[in-house]
């Protein structure tokens, strides 16, 4: 088996990103956007599209995997579904992500679009992103040589909080498995395929019926075309030219570890990118992930040229440059701790249906939802608002705390 199939396997996923990043350009698909949206304006025209493609990536992996063409049931990058739920890791990773994103102006794969169209400021968001993310992954912890970082800081107090499926004769977290089992069916595969298409039903029924979302055009566009790019990843990965790529990984020295069942992410990969960059003699760290990380990149740029929309953009005071600083650092750490962001664990994590991918998108929403009502309180307030008075009106509002509680009046 010749090193092509591995070079092949790389160029198409460089591509399939360049092309995501063209389209998110051009239709300004931003997740912290689309919770901004709904947040201040009550627009839900964003968020429709986000969900719109996790419909159509769900929907796909759905129709692959019944047809037989993938297999998501052995490992994949991450393990999306495990049998060890680590719902305080979900819970921590996605709130942090969420937090993060909004005091950064955006999640991973936006900075990245911003980055190709010129924003000068995001190069140092993205810089952050994947220090951290590599500190988490790969990065030794200086008091103790040889171990990681994540494992010695992190596990210690995860680990006692992640419930075993398999003890409880689960072998899944992806919903149809836990249903199943809870009831005790022997073979569940087949109501994965029914909740799957129910939930595909729902969703697109949600996201049509909202004149906010088919009233633009660009927001069709976008959910369709992210969703369906994440499905050519898991067909790259998983089928049959997947296969290929991971027999010869087998014998092959030069090969990264990483060769598994994967579609796109973006902060994991940034850390790995990181990574790359530390010893760029070593093609072998140059996997899956670091070519999507540079396809969006020159994809947003090859557009930002010919549609005349490049701009160079800095910070504009050391405050937003702090902001931003801040944003980034929580969102290599808690990326990596949810094993994914607003696409890697929103989209992709979603289209296996794994309940953990589920819960990280909940609270990555909560999380920038939760940030942007603190900021509005304490810019319409000032100084008369604490960042304690504005954070409890705010899980008022978000109806989290009781009515009585509220410190501020609502703004």
């Amino acid at each position: 088996m010749e090193f092509t199939i591995h070079l092949q396997v790389l160029l198409l996923i460089f591509l399939i990103a360049m092309f995501m990043g063209a389209v998110v350009f051009k239709t300004n698909f931003c997740t912290m956007g689309a919770v901004s949206d709904w947040v201040n304006m009550g627009d839900t025209g964003r968020l429709r599209a986000w969900m719109f493609a996790m419909t159509v990536a769900l929907g796909g992996v759905l129709l692959l995997e019944y047809t037989g063409k993938i297999d998501l049931g052995s490992s994949t990058f991450p393990p999306y579904r495990t049998a060890n739920f680590a719902w305080l890791r979900y819970v921590l990773g996605g709130t942090l992500f969420g937090i993060g994103m909004t005091l950064a102006s955006g999640c991973g794969q936006r900075t990245l679009v911003r980055i190709g169209g010129g924003n000068i400021k995001s190069i140092v968001v993205l810089a952050i992103i994947a220090a951290f993310a590599y500190m988490m992954l790969w990065g030794e912890d200086p008091l103790a040589p040889g171990e990681g970082i994540f494992t010695n800081y992190f596990m210690p107090w995860i680990q006692p909080t992640t419930v075993d499926l398999a003890a409880l004769g689960i072998q899944s977290q992806e919903l149809g498995a836990i249903i199943g089992g809870v009831v005790g069916m022997e073979d569940p595969s087949m109501l994965h395929f029914v909740l799957g298409g129910l939930i595909v039903l729902a969703l697109a029924i949600f996201v049509f019926i909202s004149t906010d979302f088919r009233s633009r055009f660009d927001n069709v566009l976008a959910g369709f075309v992210i969703g369906s790019v994440i499905v050519a990843g898991w067909y790259i990965t998983a089928g049959s030219m997947g296969e290929e790529w991971k027999a010869y990984a087998e014998f092959a020295d030069e090969i990264p570890s990483r060769v598994m069942a994967q579609s796109y992410t973006f902060i994991s990969p940034a850390g790995d990118t990181w990574r790359y960059l530390s010893s760029p003699t070593e093609v072998s760290f140059i996997n899956f992930g670091v070519m999507a990380l540079f396809g969006v990149i020159v994809g947003s740029f090859l557009y930002a040229i010919f549609a005349k929309r490049f701009s160079i953009e800095w910070f504009a005071s050391f405050g937003d440059f702090l902001k931003h600083v801040i944003g980034a650092a929580l969102m290599g750490v808690g990326g990596v701790l949810a094993m994914g962001c607003t696409v890697g664990q929103a989209i992709t994590g979603v289209s296996t249906l794994a309940l953990g991918s589920i819960l990280v998108f909940v609270f990555i929403l909560f999380g920038s939802a939760l940030t942007m009502k603190i900021q509005y309180y304490r810019m319409v307030y000032e100084a008369e608002a604490s960042f304690y008075s504005a954070l409890v009106s705010s899980l008022v509002d978000m109806r989290i705390l009781p009515k009585a509680m509220r410190k501020l009046e609502a703004v």
